[in-house]
């Protein structure tokens, strides 16, 4: 992925939209869209976007709608002069397709709707994507408005990744492309050279949790570090639900008994930089970006 220039992305006409869940991603989109003179239209998540309580909310406008009614906003935004929607975030639940209301516009999509829900999450963006950018209003992906959240090819802390970190770090990239390849997920965790955990519908943090409760296991007795890989499903649409990791991850990968993480670079995200490569070099462990689609 070429990493683009922000300043070229956004006219000082635009009306930007971002649909916020959780985490920290939707807070440095906001922060970024502000500071670069726009006033967002934040259309937050209920039970989600927590991280709004510490926000300054004089600088964007904020509309909340649980996850079941966000497709009634679609002519809202239209008629609000949004020409830009980003989507940011973690969604921690999938609602029942029976909940979800819809539209006449989204209705009309509705078999279209289904069939991509059957096929799974990277499926149902793609073709939420294509609903929101046939009404004109284009999408962009988060790292096209905070491109210095990429992440960098290379090792980011004082640890670096030694011989048999490496042999984890392919076997884990391998296996994370595999689930990625089926829509499952995009981390796997490797330990002693083989993959151990995949990463399911739990997210990562429930792999890392899993992870830290298998230590005991009789296969895992004596083995210690091993690392946790994320990276981009093969032909994922890269405007939504990039790979990130943020200081929590690091917490997590240690709590785990990891030596390290591993993330594609230029194709994920980390969140609170700084901070995530402090943590990490708190606990000892290495951050590293790998280079996309390349045994390392």
């Amino acid at each position: 992925m070429k990493q683009p220039d922000a300043s070229t992305v956004l006219t000082s006409g635009a009306r930007v939209a971002v649909v916020a869940g959780s985490g920290g991603l939707p807070r440095d989109v906001v922060r970024s869209l502000v500071k670069n003179g726009h006033r967002p239209l934040v259309v937050a998540m209920e039970g989600e976007a927590d991280w709004l309580a510490g926000e300054d909310r004089q600088h964007f406008d904020l509309w909340s709608a649980p996850v079941e009614r966000l497709a009634l906003f679609l002519p809202k935004l239209k008629r609000e002069g949004v020409t830009h929607l980003v989507l940011a975030g973690g969604v921690s639940r999938r609602p029942p397709i029976r909940k979800i209301r819809l539209g006449w516009d989204v209705f009309r999509a509705l078999p279209k709707l289904l069939a991509a829900y059957a096929r799974g999450d990277d499926g149902l963006l793609r073709t939420v994507i294509a609903l929101i950018e046939a009404k004109g209003i284009r999408v962009l992906g988060a790292h096209e408005i905070v491109p210095e959240l990429l992440a960098p090819e290379g090792a980011m802390t004082r640890v670096k990744p030694g011989a048999d970190d490496h042999r984890n770090l392919a076997a884990a990239y391998e296996a994370a492309r595999m689930i990625g390849a089926l829509d499952i997920g995009q981390a796997a965790i490797a330990v002693g050279g083989r993959a151990v955990a995949l990463e399911g519908i739990e997210g990562t943090a429930g792999l890392l949790e899993r992870m830290r409760e298998m230590r005991g296991h009789g296969r895992l007795a004596g083995q210690t570090g091993g690392v946790l890989v994320k990276c981009v499903k093969p032909n994922q649409e890269e405007r939504a639900d990039l790979p990130t990791i943020g200081p929590d991850t690091i917490d997590a990968a240690h709590a785990a008994g990891l030596s390290g993480v591993g993330i594609e670079a230029e194709r994920s995200l980390i969140v609170d930089y700084a901070e995530t490569v402090e943590r990490a070099d708190a606990h000892g462990l290495f951050v590293v970006g790998l280079k996309p689609e390349r045994r390392v």
